[in-house]
């Protein structure tokens, strides 16, 4: 039956399946929304959980949420930008070994790579094992880890800053560490299906997955990844941050689906910006954001400090993105380890043309809408980029962000491990990798 379909009928299926897919009300994504009004009635700030209720109440059934309070947070609406914000200028303190993020968390970080190969990944196919174990193996696991890295220095600035926790275990920061090399385990899983969507060559300076192995074995190893963290999620044995960590792979997953479908050429330059962004989000910010919301949840503490901690996971995430984008721009492609103008080059509109569009729109609006697919399209962009003031706007949202993530972060009591996260902050926006 399926040879008589067309193709014409079998794009046609595909764009409206694009369509409802791409958009934030879609019932696609909606499976919560009861729960979601619900929720919008429960204070924020209605304390810690209490231990009882990661158990089964009679109250609720299979698709009630774990935590009414929280399904807010979990579903992020997503409604703030920023965009007019200008930064205010915030300066980094005074660097010092006691408060330097890498220095810190360098002890942990040395055997991250080697636990989750040792520990976590396990196959008796050798073949998919090598392919699951490519950016952990000593050599290859140059990235720069930026996700359990957060995670790991938060738990010790909540450990600091709420002594005792609202359902202490015993065996905390060995659990956050876990979920450390859980996030990590997820990111490289969806760098390894981006890198098979996308077509692209390299990852961190050498062969892509796909190149190494082929497509088959590059999606079927991310998928393993994904399964294998999830085994490791349950072992948690929380919950709620198995649901909130679970959140991250649908974020993946619709944060592809925008960028596949792109932007309607009807679309005001606002309204691109505001789906570029949420876009940045499903994909970046989201793990960044819901695996320090996890960290906080583990030590059971208060509602306050799960908010702040999802908060500086999201705009640290959204402002390292944004970075990323003027780094396409600036970065050479042996510092970021991918050609330069590889989101151009793959016909991806991203905040730096964005901007640009909005001073010189004939020019660049058709040629976003249309991909960047004839030739000079790319070249022509870069100019235009070059002439406005495009990259400069990129950097200051970025900066505001951070700063967002500053203040969040700013309401834990102080320690090295605090200012270790406001460092880290600083870090994103001023990196050149």
């Amino acid at each position: 039956m399926a040879s008589f379909v067309t193709d014409s009928i079998k794009d046609a299926v595909k764009s409206s399946v694009l369509d409802e897919a791409a958009r934030p009300d879609s019932k696609l994504w909606s499976a919560d929304s009861n729960h979601l009004h619900a929720s919008s009635r429960v204070s924020k700030h209605a304390g810690p959980i209490s231990p009882n209720e990661n158990v089964y109440q009679g109250d609720r059934n299979v698709d009630s949420p774990i935590s009414q309070a929280r399904l807010l947070m979990l579903h992020d609406p997503l409604d703030e930008w920023f965009l007019d914000r200008k930064p205010n200028g915030l300066t980094a303190p005074i660097l010092t070994p006691e408060t330097d993020p890498f220095i810190l968390s360098k002890a942990d970080m040395k055997t991250l790579s080697q636990s989750i190969r040792t520990d976590l990944i396990g196959s008796d196919h050798p073949v998919l094992s090598k392919a699951a174990s490519y950016f952990f193996e000593d050599g290859q696991d140059g990235g720069k880890k930026v996700r359990p890295m957060m995670v790991l220095l938060l738990s010790r600035a909540m450990q600091i800053h709420s002594e005792e926790t609202a359902r202490a275990r015993p065996d905390l920061f060995r659990a956050q560490r876990r979920l450390a090399e859980i996030s990590e385990m997820i990111h490289t899983a969806s760098l390894f299906h981006d890198d098979v969507i996308d077509g692209a060559d390299t990852r961190r300076g050498a062969p892509a997955v796909h190149k190494a192995f082929g497509n088959k074995m590059a999606i079927l190893a991310g998928d393993y990844l994904l399964a294998r963290a999830s085994i490791f999620l349950a072992r948690l044995r929380d919950v709620e941050v198995v649901e909130t960590m679970s959140t991250i792979i649908e974020h993946l997953v619709r944060g592809e689906v925008m960028q596949m479908k792109g932007s309607d050429a009807s679309d005001s330059d606002n309204e691109r910006m505001v789906q570029y962004l949420r876009k940045n989000f499903y994909k970046t910010a989201s793990l960044m954001a819901n695996s320090c919301k996890s960290a906080a949840i583990l030590g059971g503490y208060n509602d306050d400090i799960v908010a702040a901690a999802y908060t500086y996971g999201k705009h640290l995430g959204i402002a390292f993105q944004l970075v990323d984008d003027v780094l396409d721009y600036d970065g050479s492609a042996s510092a970021m380890g991918k050609p330069a103008l590889s989101d151009l080059n793959a016909g991806l509109a991203t905040a730096p043309v964005l901007f640009a569009a909005q001073t010189h729109p004939d020019q660049l609006s058709p040629m976003i809408d249309r991909k960047f697919e004839i030739e000079g399209d790319v070249e022509l962009a870069v100019e235009y980029v070059r002439k406005s003031d495009g990259i400069e706007r990129t950097k200051d949202l970025a900066q505001v962000h951070v700063e967002i993530a500053i203040g969040a972060i700013s309401q834990l009591d102080p320690s090295e491990y605090r200012d270790s996260l406001i460092h880290l902050a600083h870090k994103v926006v001023d990196r050149t990798r």
